[in-house]
């Protein structure tokens, strides 16, 4: 047998024993945004420091001022070139727990379809992913002895509540993360037998509003036709973002869009006529730009979306009342060209210019991302997609995403690393929902699929050194 050989048979005779850690982990409810789950996330930290090291990885757990990052070194091997992996081990609230048919934090394998499932809160996004890779290289040190270049692994601890402790993190820890090219382990395939690598993600702003009265909760029986409501107010603005056509009328809210690339788009709109990415979803009533394809909407145009309302009555009984306050959460994706900042100032411009004469608007919300635009022509990419393209027997699309990882801006910015995205969930995962699950398949040949990588990495390294 090839090295490559016995490295895959290892993976392949210890996943029994890799799956039934990923379930130990991801019964973990390392929920970042509540700070009731901060010793959760602390656990989570320290079961990866605890695998990481198992493994050869000389590991630490660094304080933030947020959530505990988990790195981990290879050390010197001898051999040219590094690499680092990044994943996070924080996941999303659990939500309305009476919508999930399974305990969100106490997975088990489960028989379905003809696969062997299990369903958890992180369970795709992200934990899977990044015990994908730990695997891989944990199978390539024990056939070999030692990995196949120095490696570094950045686990973080709050993606999902915003990685504010990220900038800070990577300025002071410079040095140690420089590397050749850095793996993005948080995407998606193009479909459950094809594999992708990510090159285009959107930009992300958070942002929540709040209408205010000049008066506190009235009797909507005495002052209903008369006084203010900010949930009238509020909603006739919200529904004003979009018109006909699907185009938000935030004045200057295009402002430097950059139009997706001839040649890109072609390739967008084939694949537009391949995918069953929106069997899965009813777009009843939905909303698409004008003059796009769907997968063009979500890959390169820029979106606004409300992701929550409130005010008033929210108990199980009737209560007459007009509400003080009414408050909307809104998130925007935005495209290459446009700046987070001067999206947030348009957007507050557009809301204060249609509140009422004697109301009052609040905002809250800071900071953001740009969108991204990645090589697709580099030999790192390269290398990946052949290795890909190994494992699944299916070319490697080349595709965008409609989500945000802000750390890819981050590292291009602050490391002047090259990113490649990777990642092995689908569609139809439910991330960020009720019943979110994975596969025991996926995660086999997700780690199988990183092994070939390397494999091609290491040719990659191995050539340029014969050329230097």
């Amino acid at each position: 047998m090839t090295d490559t050989e016995k490295m895959l048979s290892d993976i392949d005779d210890n996943l029994d024993q890799a799956i039934a850690k990923l379930l130990d982990l991801i019964a973990i409810p390392s929920i970042s945004s509540d700070p009731e789950n901060a010793a959760d996330i602390r656990r989570a930290a320290e079961w990866l420091f605890h695998e990481l090291s198992l493994i050869g990885f000389e590991s630490e757990i660094i304080e933030t001022a947020g959530h505990p990052v988990v790195l981990a070194r290879s050390g010197r091997t001898g051999k040219a070139g590094r690499l680092l992996f990044y994943g996070h081990y924080d996941v999303q609230p659990v939500g309305d727990r009476e919508q999930w048919s399974h305990a969100p934090f106490s997975p088990e394998l489960v028989e379905e379809d003809g696969k062997k499932r299990f369903y958890g809160r992180g369970a795709s996004d992200s934990k899977s992913q990044l015990w994908s890779f730990i695997e891989a290289l944990r199978a390539w040190k024990a056939v070999n002895g030692d990995f196949p270049t120095e490696i570094v692994i950045l686990l973080e601890g709050e993606e999902e509540s915003g990685s504010a402790s990220l900038p800070a993190f990577i300025d002071a820890y410079r040095e140690a993360l420089a590397c050749d090219v850095a793996f993005i382990c948080d995407a998606e395939m193009w479909s459950p037998t094809e594999p992708a690598i990510t090159t285009r993600l959107k930009g992300l702003v958070h942002e929540r509003v709040t209408v205010a009265t000049p008066n506190p909760d009235l009797h909507s029986g005495l002052f209903g036709a008369v006084a203010a409501n900010p949930i009238r107010i509020l909603g006739s603005i919200l529904s004003g973002l979009h018109d006909d056509t699907g185009r938000i009328t935030i004045e200057g809210f295009y402002d430097g869009v950059e139009d997706i690339p001839p040649g890109l788009r072609t390739d967008w709109q084939e694949l537009s006529r391949q995918t069953a990415l929106f069997d899965e979803v009813d777009r009843a009533g939905g909303i698409i730009e004008e003059g796009y394809t769907a997968l063009e909407a979500m890959w390169g145009r820029p979106t606004v979306d409300i992701n929550g309302i409130t005010g008033g009555n929210q108990g199980p009984g009737e209560r007459s009342v007009l509400p003080a306050t009414a408050t909307a959460r809104l998130s925007f994706r935005l495209a290459p060209g446009q700046d987070p900042d001067r999206v947030r100032k348009r957007f507050r411009s557009h809301v204060e210019a249609r509140v009422p004469q004697g109301c009052s608007v609040s905002f809250h919300g800071e900071g953001g991302s740009s969108a991204v635009a990645l090589s697709e022509d580099s030999p790192h990419l390269a290398a990946a997609s052949r290795g890909l393209e190994i494992e699944w027997q299916k070319p490697t699309r080349l595709i965008g995403s409609g989500g945000a990882i802000p750390l890819v801006q981050l590292f291009n910015d602050m490391l002047g690393a090259e990113c490649v995205v990777i990642g092995f969930i689908l569609s139809g995962d439910a991330i960020h929902a009720p019943d979110e699950h994975y596969d025991v398949e996926r995660v086999r040949r997700g780690a199988r699929s990183w092994v070939h990588i390397l494999k091609e990495l290491e040719k990659l390294q191995k050539s340029a050194a014969a050329k230097a």
